[in-house]
């Protein structure tokens, strides 16, 4: 995996992922973040802890084809992706996506795109740890 494209059990630092990102170019002039954190309710349910799963090999390579992709399609200069897996307690990170280029508004684009495409591609699935018990969710194929 690449140092800015990676599926990680702990957790991350928002500051040295965008630092890592602003590193790779002096054109770089907007950074856009999204941060996905784990919430304690979903679907009219509390919601107590998280659980990630993925499917090593194919969920790294379809990461790194949304960073590829935005890259070619987006007026950015640089992404990073993280994406946590394992068990992840409510309020801790669980995915961030850091869009770097000379003008905001392309980050902004390209940051949202990101994040519906990894959504929507990726195989991570997430299971919910409730007072019925644990429930997975089917966001993501």
């Amino acid at each position: 995996m690449s140092e800015l494209v990676r599926i990680q059990q702990q957790d991350f630092s928002i500051d040295d992922e965008v630092k890592k990102v602003m590193a790779t170019s002096k054109g770089i002039g907007g950074v856009t973040i999204f941060l996905g954190a784990a919430r304690d309710f979903s679907k009219g349910e509390s919601i107590t802890g998280l659980d990630f799963e993925h499917y090593p090999g194919m969920a790294e390579k379809k990461l790194l084809d949304i960073r590829e992709r935005a890259l070619k399609n987006f007026d950015i200069i640089e992404m990073g992706i993280v994406h946590r897996v394992g068990k992840i307690d409510i309020g801790e990170n669980i995915v961030l996506i850091v869009a770097a280029s000379a003008h905001r508004n392309d980050a902004f684009m390209a940051c949202e795109w990101a994040i519906t495409e990894l959504k929507r591609t990726t195989p991570i699935w997430k299971q919910e740890t409730t007072g019925k018990g644990d429930v997975w969710v089917s966001e993501t194929p």
